[in-house]
């Protein structure tokens, strides 16, 4: 580690309310009291109207740490940051908050997308085995059983021996849920129209053939308008009765309107973090579908996992007061095609 001088940048806490305190513990604001001038309590909510000290400390701001909550960076709220030349963000997407305006202002960003993928693999891939065993199912049987059952004559479909995975996008999440694949016997199809030379141990092929070669479909591409409902109906009908859809991504992703009938007569199986809309009403059958696993968009950081991106993000904050190019730099073409 290179020694702190004074000419460390000034950075200025800009996220939600609350956010701040399930991000960073003490020793991330004591690291962050040593790379950069900044008060690492200090947080601004809402930097269209900040308090004084917040106002303040904006005015005088070289780098933005932001996070989920985080102000749109308008060209008015840019104008009230004359000094700023980069935002870390210590969460995934910037499109909530890095407007056109910023790159026009020549801004460096960088994301800590990367360390939120890791998450979001690992729940694909307990998903993913989860599905082959068929535990959503027979933890249901055992509990309305209560008693011995024949467990090998009913699980005769069931396993995760040479099974064909169906990967949707090599996004960060797609690549790293490829890489935590290779262990198992699994054969890997993956569909993504901009990858022409795949992963070593998958098989790139149109999204039609994916549907319909794979017991298990997960779904990794962003939200753009490109994949809007690239899961309709045609891609549902080609997959082969019992495969299971797995979807972390976007709920927009897939057209729930026609895979719904697919998991009322119990044809297929899906496992959703993301819906669309993101909180299904309350008389949705996904709640009680016995093959649906319904979870309220948890794969992505929590609890303990937020302080990996931190981590991230702090190395991005000192990297640039040496002087260093950013490790996971945004920048504005990749935006066109990840979310």
């Amino acid at each position: 580690m290179h020694p702190i001088t004074d000419n460390r940048p000034s950075v200025l806490l800009a996220m939600g309310p609350g956010i701040d305190e399930r991000l960073l513990t003490d020793a991330h604001r004591t690291r962050l009291g040593r790379l950069a001038h900044t008060d690492p309590h200090l947080v601004a909510h809402d930097l269209t109207a900040p308090g004084p000290r917040a106002a303040a400390a904006l005015a005088e701001a070289e780098i933005l740490l932001t996070c989920w909550g985080a102000t749109p960076l308008t060209p008015e709220v840019l104008d009230r940051a004359p000094r700023l030349r980069a935002v870390v963000h210590a969460a995934g997407s910037v499109k909530h908050h890095i407007t056109d305006a910023c790159w026009e202002r020549g801004l460096r960003v960088t994301s800590a997308a990367a360390a939120n993928a890791l998450p979001v693999a690992e729940y694909t891939l307990a998903a993913i085995l989860f599905a082959g065993k068929r535990v959503l199912r027979s933890a249901q049987r055992y509990a309305e059983l209560r008693t011995d059952h024949a467990w090998l004559e009913e699980s005769t479909t069931w396993g995760n021996h040479r099974r064909t995975i169906g990967i949707v996008g090599a996004s960060r999440i797609g690549r790293r849920v490829v890489d935590l694949l290779r262990p198992f016997d699994f054969e890997i199809l993956l569909y993504d129209p901009y990858v022409t030379t795949p992963p070593h141990g998958t098989e790139l092929v149109g999204l039609d053939e994916l549907c319909a070669r794979s017991t298990v479909v997960s779904v990794h591409a962003p939200q753009l308008p490109a994949t809007y409902r690239m899961i309709g109906a045609a891609q549902l009908a080609a997959m082969p009765d019992g495969t299971t859809l797995i979807n972390t991504a976007r709920g927009s992703l897939i057209d729930e309107t026609a895979l719904l009938p697919h998991l009322v007569s119990g044809r297929l199986h899906a496992i959703l973090d993301v819906t669309d809309p993101e909180l299904p009403p309350p008389d949705s059958p996904l709640y009680t579908l016995p093959n649906v696993l319904l979870t309220p968009h948890v794969a992505g950081s929590l609890g303990n996992e937020l302080h990996r991106m931190a981590d991230q993000a702090l190395e991005e904050v000192a990297r640039y007061g040496r002087g260093e190019p950013f490790l996971e730099e945004v920048r504005a073409a990749d935006l066109q095609r990840s979310a």
